[in-house]
C-alpha cells in the first residue's frame, strides 16, 4: 500500500485524529512516542525520502521556533539557568520547549506529508461523497483553490501593465500597496463571474447533484485510520504509564 493508493479523506481523517489527541497534552514522552510511529508508518507508505527530508526540514524550523519562544518566555519553575530582563531559562521553561519542539513536529509532519500527493480534485470528491458534505461549498472551495495559481500570473501582468503606464518607477511601498489593491478588485471580480457561470452551469444542484469520479473508502483507508488511532493510544498509553501525562484542561 502506499500513499498515492488512499483516498484522501483517510488521510485528513487521520491526521485529524493524531493531532486532536496530541493536543489535549502537553508532555514530551506522549509527543516523542507519537513521532517515532509516525516516521515508520510515512516509511510505510512509501513517502520518497527526499520529500520527507525537505518538507520534515521546513516542519523542523518551525518547530524549533516555537520551541525557543517556550524556552526564554516560558513560566519559570525549578531551577533558573540564566535571566536577563524579560528572559529567563529553568528546568521547567527548557521541559516545556522540548514538549512543544516535539508536539509540533508530531502534529506537522503527518499533516504535511500525507498529503504529498493528493490533487484537489480528488479531495473535493472525497468531501462531497464520503464526508457529505455540502456540494456548494466543496466545489466552490475547490474553483476557488484551482483559481490561487492564478494570482502569481496575474501580479506578474499588472506589474507589466503599470510599468507600461508609467506608474511603477518609484516609490516602491506606495507601488507595492497600489498593485495589491488592484490585485484583490481583479480576484473578487473573477470569483464573482466563476460564481455566476457555476451557479448557471448546475454545480450547485440539490439534492440531484452528480459526481464524474467515485470516491471509495475501503480496507486501505481502514487501515490507515486504525493506524492512526493505533498512534494516538501508544502515546497517550506510555506517557499515562510513566505518570508524564500532562492534561492541558489540568492546567
Amino acid at each position: 500500500m502506499t500513499s498515492g493508493q488512499i483516498n484522501p479523506v483517510a488521510k485528513l481523517l487521520a491526521a485529524a485524529l493524531i493531532a486532536g489527541t496530541l493536543v489535549l497534552s502537553v508532555d514530551w514522552l506522549s509527543a516523542l512516542t507519537a513521532l517515532v510511529l509516525e516516521i515508520a508508518l510515512l516509511l510505510a507508505l512509501r513517502i520518497p525520502l527526499r520529500t520527507l527530508a525537505i518538507r520534515g526540514a521546513f516542519v523542523t524550523v518551525a518547530a524549533a521556533l516555537t520551541a525557543l519562544t517556550n524556552l526564554l518566555y516560558g513560566e519559570p519553575s525549578g531551577a533558573v539557568h540564566w535571566h536577563f530582563l524579560l528572559i529567563t531559562v529553568s528546568d521547567g521553561s527548557v521541559e516545556l520547549a522540548l514538549a512543544m519542539f516535539l508536539r509540533v513536529l508530531a502534529i506537522a509532519l503527518p499533516s504535511v506529508c500525507l498529503f504529498i500527493d493528493v490533487q484537489p480534485t480528488e479531495l473535493a470528491d472525497g468531501l462531497g461523497q464520503i464526508l457529505k458534505l455540502p456540494a456548494r461549498f466543496v466545489v466552490g472551495a475547490l474553483a476557488g483553490l484551482r483559481t490561487v495559481g492564478l494570482l502569481r500570473q496575474d501580479w506578474e501582468y499588472l506589474g507589466h501593465a503599470r510599468r507600461a503606464r508609467g506608474v511603477a518607477d518609484h516609490a516602491r511601498v506606495r507601488r507595492f500597496l497600489g498593485q495589491a489593491f488592484a490585485l484583490l478588485v481583479f480576484a473578487l471580480r473573477r470569483g464573482s463571474k466563476l460564481a455566476t457561470a457555476m451557479e448557471a452551469r448546475g454545480f450547485g444542484a440539490y439534492p440531484t447533484r452528480t459526481w464524474a469520479r467515485p470516491s471509495t473508502f475501503g480496507a486501505p483507508e481502514l487501515a490507515l485510520v486504525a493506524a492512526a488511532a493505533v498512534i494516538a493510544a501508544a502515546a497517550v498509553g506510555v506517557s499515562v504509564a510513566a505518570g508524564t501525562w500532562d492534561f492541558i484542561g489540568g492546567r
